[in-house]
Parts: structure tokens; sequence; C-alpha cells
């Protein structure tokens, strides 16, 4: 059965035709939506890009192959400790929460989304004490509460009441790309290397939990140089040894204007810019696009953003999570199983497959400067990865994965600044270019701010 997936991404890139791709296995992870399929066409498509940018050096593509059981499980956490433990990477107070009229989430994991919801609800410092404190509140107006005190919340809605919301209208007119051409450039790449093709593609990512970063870490496995910039006394807890793998990882100020000099240095010198901040945060210290390019006239731009880049919540913060309790995904699975509570995902499917679809797109952008000297901004959405999965909505819990065993284990061990750890296989092989991952994953600010 060809995979649902593959041709509306290989349209959203600009492809004339629909790569190749063969899929082993039939192992997929349990779900009313056909999550596995997302991971083996999204993992997929961004091998084929890796696959389109070396031949441009040696003149055809080369085959790719995608395990779905692997696929499924790179949609969740790959590493796995050798001696020492992950912390939690919830906070106590985060989860879903039932009000006088539905269901809501509230996402506390960053300190200051957790201060905002206390300061909406009051100082609560147990689920069932706060819980008790949600109920005497209507969703929506709780929601409304918590995002204007600058935090984190989702109402829960059914797919019929978010495809008549403003946001659900608006997500479902946008492609699953946008697209923007700016001016011509004349960079020429390098030779490319077919076992190492992104060597010397400098990739700055100011991502931060958990689309971008998986962007990230794809274009590190086939030599991108990334380095991610944090602020200062950032901390993402137990995602950071997931995410910072093949990474350097420093960290700067905006408001600082040494660190900005920095920070424009690394601009003059990136090919490809991952960032995921809202669409007023970067214009807000100062860097909307034109500055960009002023700066860097050849400079692609990959951006993320939760809700989408229209309608009345295009500036709104979320995570998948929310996004899955806000487009229908949760109450389908609720109202599905019988389980009376919100039913996610198994995985963090929205996060991972955009993330996938960035580092796509990034690569089909490098594409498009080398062969014809265009210069483009790619955005992407959660919201809008959201509307193509949900697409697949089956009344059925389908799929299953069998336990895991140390044959979906790597043989490889990284010296993480945690420890020795090791990490499930990585699920797709392009002839000829194996993968590998320059820097194991370390704590955050711990290289220089340069190239």
């Amino acid at each position: 059965m060809p995979n649902r997936f593959t041709a509306q991404i290989a349209n959203a890139l600009g492809l004339s035709e629909t790569p190749d791709i063969t899929t082993i296995g039939t192992d997929a992870l349990p779900s009313y939506f056909a999550v596995t399929e997302l991971a083996c066409a999204s993992i997929g498509m961004a091998a084929a890009m890796i696959s389109n940018w070396r031949a441009l050096e040696t003149g055809s593509d080369a085959p790719i192959t995608v395990d779905q059981r692997l696929a499924s499980k790179w949609f969740n956490m790959t590493i796995r400790p050798q001696g020492w433990t992950l912390p939690n990477v919830w906070d106590p107070l985060a989860g879903d929460y039932p009000t006088r009229d539905g269901w809501i989430r509230l996402h506390t994991n960053a300190p200051h989304h957790r201060a905002a919801a206390l300061s909406v609800l009051g100082d609560y410092e147990t689920r069932d004490d706060l819980a008790m404190a949600v109920r005497d509140w209507q969703s929506d107006v709780l929601e409304s509460e918590i995002v204007a005190a600058n935090g984190c919340a989702a109402t829960m809605h059914s797919f019929e009441e978010w495809q008549k919301h403003p946001q659900g209208i608006s997500i479902a007119t946008d492609p699953l790309i946008c697209w923007d051409q700016h001016a011509n450039t004349n960079v020429s790449p390098a030779s490319i290397d077919p076992t190492r093709p992104l060597r010397g593609v400098r990739v700055l990512d100011l991502t931060r939990i958990l689309a971008g970063p998986v962007a990230g870490r794809f274009l590190a496995a086939y030599g991108a140089d990334v380095l991610r910039i944090d602020p200062r006394g950032w901390d993402e807890g137990a995602a950071i040894p997931e995410v910072t793998l093949g990474k350097r990882c420093a960290g700067l100020d905006l408001r600082d204007r040494e660190d900005r000099k920095l920070f424009e240095d690394l601009i003059s010198g990136a090919d490809i810019l991952l960032h995921g901040y809202r669409p007023d945060a970067l214009p807000g210290l100062g860097y909307d696009a034109k500055t960009l390019r002023a700066i860097n006239p050849a400079l692609i731009d990959v951006t993320l953003s939760a809700y989408g880049w229209t309608g009345p919540w295009a500036k709104r913060r979320g995570f998948d999570s929310l996004l899955q309790m806000s487009c229908g995904v949760a109450d389908w699975g609720m109202t599905h199983s019988g389980s009376g509570k919100p039913l996610p995902l198994p995985v963090q499917a929205l996060d991972h497959a955009t993330g996938y679809l960035m580092a796509a797109s990034a690569v089909r952008a490098l594409i498009r400067r080398a062969t014809h000297g265009e210069v483009t901004t790619a955005r992407h959405s959660l919201a809008r990865t959201a509307h193509m999965l949900s697409k697949t909505a089956t009344p059925d819990c389908l799929g299953m994965i069998a336990a895991e065993t140390d044959a979906d284990i790597a043989p490889h061990v990284e010296d993480t600044n945690w420890g020795p750890a090791r990490r499930i296989a990585f699920p797709v092989s392009i002839a000829g270019t194996p993968h590998h991952w320059d820097h194991p994953a370390g704590k955050l600010h711990r290289h220089a701010a340069h190239w």
C-alpha cells in the first residue's frame, strides 16, 4: 500500500516526482492515526532531499530504505543511558484536567509557563489540589486567561469544533510548507562529498523542544556543522541529551551589545537559519527578515510556529501536546477508545514529523540556491502537520509494535556529558552515505559562539 503522506510532502517541497523510498518491516505504533506511516514518510523524504543534494555531485539519486519499526522509535526518545538515568520529561503539574464544561491541558514544563498558569489558578503544589481549582472554570475562559498571562494551555476540541474554529479554518487553507523566494544569489556550492554530503554547510539552530532540534539533529547526521544558540541560563531538562546529538551548543543574550555582534557574525557565516520563535519574536529583538538578509543575503530561513502563520492564533505559544488537544486528535482518541479522558497520540508525532519536514525543506532550499540561485524561506507549523495527519483518523486503534530488544539498539557507545549512552539504531539508510554525528549529546552553553 503506497504511503499516504509521501506525495503530499513531495508536492509541498516543489518536487516534480515523488521519490522512490523503500519501506521494510511491519511493526507500527498502535494509534487511531497513521503515526508510523507519517514517521516513515517524513524521515524518508528528509533522506530523499539528502540524496537529491548529493546527486548534484554524483549525477544520480541513491536508493533510500526506511525501517518502519525503527522509524516509529525515532518518533520517541532514542537515547538509552548506560548506568545513569534521565530526569522526568514532564513537570508534575503538566497534563490534562477536567473543567466545568470539558477538558483542558496545562503545559507547565518551563518555569515561566508554570508561573503563568499558577498566577491565574492559584499557588498549588499538587495535581489533586490544582485539579480542584481547575474544575471551577470553563475551559475556554481558563485557556484565554492563561494565554493572556503568557502561559500555555489548550481546550480540548472535537474535529468538528476545530473545523469551525477561526484558527482551524485558517490552517485548513494553508499549504503544508509556505515558501517565500527572495533575491537571487550567486552562491556556488563547494564539491559535495557523497559520503558526507552536508560537510561545510553551516546551520544556526535557534530552536527549542522539539521539532526544530529534530531537524538540526538530522542535518548533523550527514555532516552539517550545527551550532545551537540558547539564551544564557536556558534549560530543557530531559530533552537535552535527546536533541543535542551532533551539535555544538553556545549561549547568547540578544539584548547584550557584544552578544549581538557575535550573533550577527554567526548569521553572516551561516547557510541555514533554523528557528522556532513566534512570528514577532525575532523582529522584536531587531532581527526581522529584512535585517537578516542585509547581514547575509544568501541566508536560507527555515522557521516553525505552533498554530500557523495566519489566523487569530498565529502568535500563540504552543507545543505538540497542546495542538493534539486543540485540533481534535485527543478528543477522537477519547471518543473511540471509551477511555473517558483525552487520549493523545502514542508519541509526539507532530513535533517529530515537522522536524523532519524542516530538515527536508532546508536541504531542498540548498538545492534551489545551488541550482537556480534562489534564496528562500520555508515556514512550517505543528498545526498544519496535525491537519495532514487528522485525515487518516480511523475508528479502530490499529498497529502493534513488539517490545524493545537489544537488536533495536545501535552498537556505538556515545560519550555524553552525563555518562555513556546508546541510541536506537538509525531508521533510514542512503546507499553510499553513512550517517554519523561528530559531537555526542552534551550540555547547553558548553561551546563558544563561533563557526
